[in-house]
């Protein structure tokens, strides 16, 4: 397994297929949420921000990433909303924020509102089970108007968010209490949720390093597991990334390659039907590209590489790119200006398309 070393000083990034963004009133930020996954708000006349939300703490579900680069266009500042907790319920998964999520969206430059559901109704196919969860707006209004009058940068601001973990994740279990009770349904265990939370309580290090280590298990769970729908022929890699402020970041490349001094930085989007992977998955990929061609000082055991970022998308075999429809093929040319742009490869079904 290859263990690499990189250090990030900066994020340079031209993204291309962000989609067009929806404006939204202050007033109507409910309705916004309801409707789309990414919004300009527009605060008073003088303030707008692009605004993202994660359904779950967990990047594996709803394709967050794909939200949060759909904001990367907008000039000023770009902001998510994260649950610290999501729980559905006895019947559903419980999934808990996580350092390295933190950490991502701090090296990207993104405003973290780290929020809890506070409202949701039961299941019509699960009886232990809940859904369509809300946000407690009041709480998210009071944040983004706390956000709009601070001047430092993200990362900052991401760890002042931390330093209220505590209160918030209280907030997050006593409105999942009151759902829960009114619903008459049964949630996961709330004393494994307290202990996770009294962690948290003893500050942004205590968070840091209990989820640094969590990131760390999870990145070697990731190393040695391939998900059935990836398509692999590299070995998986881990790499740790150093930021200006020393930071340590911990990120799994899909397949890392060595070529004499150039190490391939790949990650890998598959699909076993007879068309590109989704605009989903493709922008999920975009994201990690973002870091992987920002990387300088790559090593491996001390020895100098230079990093290849690679997009590789597989599809079925009987995929031809001349029967793209239309659409899929302008998607696909806007890709590859992208990737043009911005230095780094397209690897689609064993040929390099940049």
């Amino acid at each position: 397994m290859n263990h690499i070393t990189a250090k990030i000083r900066g994020i340079k990034y031209t993204p291309l297929l962000c989609r067009k963004l929806h404006t939204f009133n202050f007033s109507k930020l409910d309705k916004a949420l309801s409707k789309e996954a990414t919004f300009v708000l527009k605060i008073d006349n003088k303030n707008h921000i692009a605004l993202s939300w994660w359904v779950s703490a967990k990047r594996t579900r709803s394709y967050p990433y794909a939200r949060v680069y759909d904001s990367l266009s907008f000039a000023g500042k770009k902001v998510t909303i994260i649950p610290i907790v999501k729980d559905e319920g006895k019947d559903g998964d419980r999934d808990f924020l996580q350092w390295d999520t933190v950490s991502l969206m701090s090296l990207l430059g993104i405003y973290v509102i780290i929020a809890y559901y506070s409202e949701a109704t039961q299941s019509s196919r699960y009886d232990k089970k809940i859904t369509k969860q809300g946000f407690d707006i009041d709480y998210l209004k009071d944040q983004i108007k706390k956000l709009l009058s601070y001047q430092s940068d993200a990362l900052h601001w991401n760890l002042s968010q931390i330093d209220n973990i505590a209160e918030i994740g209280k907030k997050a279990l006593n409105s999942y209490d009151r759902i829960f009770k009114a619903l008459e349904i049964e949630m996961h265990s709330k004393e494994s949720a307290e202990k996770r939370i009294a962690e948290l309580r003893k500050g942004k290090d205590a968070f840091m390093e209990l989820s640094r280590n969590l990131a760390e298990m999870a990145q070697k769970r990731e190393s040695i597991t391939i998900q059935p729908k990836e398509n692999l022929n590299g070995i998986k890699g881990t790499i740790t990334i150093t930021n200006y402020l020393g930071g340590n970041y911990y990120f799994t490349s899909d397949e890392v390659e060595l070529h004499d001094k150039n190490i391939h930085l790949i990650d890998a989007k598959h699909t076993k039907e007879n068309k590109l992977p989704s605009l989903g998955d493709i922008k999920d990929g975009l994201l990690k590209m973002i870091l992987f061609t920002n990387l300088e000082d790559v090593k491996i055991n001390s020895e100098k590489f230079t990093p290849i970022p690679i997009l590789k998308l597989t599809t079925a075999d009987t995929f031809k790119l001349e029967k793209m429809s239309q659409p899929k093929r302008i998607m696909l040319e806007v890709l590859k200006k992208e990737a043009k742009t911005n230095n780094f490869k397209i690897l689609l079904n064993k040929k390099f398309i940049i």
